[in-house]
C-alpha cells in the first residue's frame, strides 16, 4: 500500500509520524471514547489494524495493546499501524461482561454495525469504517471475560473467499498461538473484516479479570511475530509454531438459571459423550446434564457458579 497520510477520526499522521489520542463518538447524550495509537511508518508497507477491549473486561488484551502502542516508533515501522486499545469504553468502565451497558448488546455480534443503530451498533460502525476498513490485515485481541477461563487460541472466519481464508489462516499461524479454530459465525469483528476482503483473526489469551504477564505476553509476542512476518518491523521471520487446527468448535450454553458445576478443566482432552458438568436448580437438583458433543479439547470454560439462560458454559474445539 502507498504510504501517505494516515487519518483515523481527527488524527492525521504523515509518513514517519506517530499520534496518540482519544477519539470521541457522540451517541445521544453519551460520549464514547476510543484511546488510539496511529503510527505511519518511515518506510512503505502494509496497514495493520488492531483492536482490544471489544469486551471491556478482557484486560490482558487491553494491556497488550497499550504496551505495543507505546513501544512502536515510526522509525522502526514499514507500513502503518492503528491500535484501538479500548474499543468498548462503556463496558470497560462499568466492568461489564459480554455486553455494552448502553444498550445491552454484545458488541462482537453486531459488526459491521449501523450508523443510526443502537449504541453497540454505532460503536461497531465507527470502528469498522474508521479503523478496520483501512487495514490490509486485522487482529482483534480478546481473552476470557470476568467469569471465563481459557487456554489461548486464535479464530479465523470462513468467509467463502478462498484467498482471504488462506491469508487469514497464515496470519493466525504467524501469530504463534498453538490452537487455531475456523468459524462460520457472523456479526464479529473478524468475520465482518474477512467478508470485506480483509484477512483477519481474533486472538484469545487471559481471563477472569486478571492480566497476568504470561497472558499479556501471548498478545504482545503475537503482534510482534505478525509484524515481522509481514515485514513491518526488522527481525527474522518468526519460527513456525506447531499448531493444532480445529475445523469446528462447539459452544455449549445453559437452558436454565441456577448453578453451574463443570466437571472438566480448560486444556483438557475430552471424548464424545463424556460428562462435562451440569446445571442445577437452586435446590441443587440437576436440570441440565452437559455431555461432550465430539472428541476434542476444552478451550473455554465459564468459572461462575451463577448461570442464566443462554449463558455460555464451555467450548470444545473438535
Amino acid at each position: 500500500m502507498t504510504n501517505n497520510l494516515l487519518k483515523v477520526g481527527t488524527l492525521t499522521v504523515a509518513p514517519g509520524g506517530k499520534a496518540v489520542g482519544v477519539e470521541e463518538l457522540k451517541i445521544g447524550d453519551q460520549t464514547v471514547r476510543f484511546p488510539i495509537f496511529v503510527v505511519n511508518g518511515a518506510q512503505p508497507g502494509p496497514t495493520l489494524a488492531v483492536t482490544a477491549g471489544i469486551h471491556g473486561a478482557e484486560f490482558a488484551s487491553i494491556e497488550a495493546a497499550l504496551q505495543v502502542g507505546r513501544a512502536i516508533t515510526p522509525e522502526r515501522l514499514a507500513g502503518r499501524l492503528i491500535i484501538v486499545a479500548v474499543a468498548n469504553m462503556p463496558a470497560f468502565l462499568a466492568r461489564a461482561i459480554y455486553v455494552c451497558p448502553l444498550d445491552g448488546k454484545n458488541l462482537n455480534r453486531v459488526f459491521p454495525g449501523q450508523a443510526d443503530g443502537t449504541a453497540a451498533e454505532q460503536i461497531a460502525f465507527w470502528l469498522f469504517e474508521n479503523v478496520i476498513r483501512q487495514a490490509d490485515y486485522y487482529v482483534d485481541m480478546h481473552g476470557g471475560d470476568l467469569i471465563e477461563a481459557l487456554v489461548p487460541f486464535t479464530i479465523y472466519h470462513d468467509s467463502g473467499n478462498a484467498a482471504v481464508n488462506q491469508a487469514s489462516l497464515e496470519i493466525a499461524r504467524a501469530f504463534g498461538i498453538p490452537y487455531i479454530l475456523r468459524s462460520e459465525s457472523l456479526g464479529g469483528t473478524f468475520s465482518a473484516a474477512a467478508r470485506a476482503g480483509i484477512p483477519a483473526i481474533l486472538t484469545e489469551a487471559g481471563g477472569q479479570g486478571i492480566w497476568r504477564p504470561r497472558d499479556v505476553k501471548w498478545h504482545v509476542d503475537g503482534l510482534n511475530r505478525l509484524m515481522r512476518h509481514l515485514g513491518m518491523i526488522k527481525g527474522a521471520r518468526p519460527r513456525p509454531v506447531a499448531t493444532r487446527e480445529f475445523p469446528q468448535s462447539f459452544w455449549l450454553r445453559s437452558d436454565h438459571e441456577g448453578y453451574w458445576y463443570p466437571a472438566v478443566s480448560v486444556g483438557e482432552t475430552v471424548r464424545q459423550g463424556q460428562d462435562l458438568g451440569h446445571v442445577a436448580d437452586f435446590q441443587g437438583n440437576v436440570l441440565q446434564p452437559v455431555a461432550c458433543p465430539a472428541n476434542g479439547v476444552v478451550l473455554f470454560l465459564v468459572s461462575s457458579l451463577a448461570i442464566n439462560p443462554g449463558d455460555p458454559l464451555l467450548s470444545v474445539g473438535a
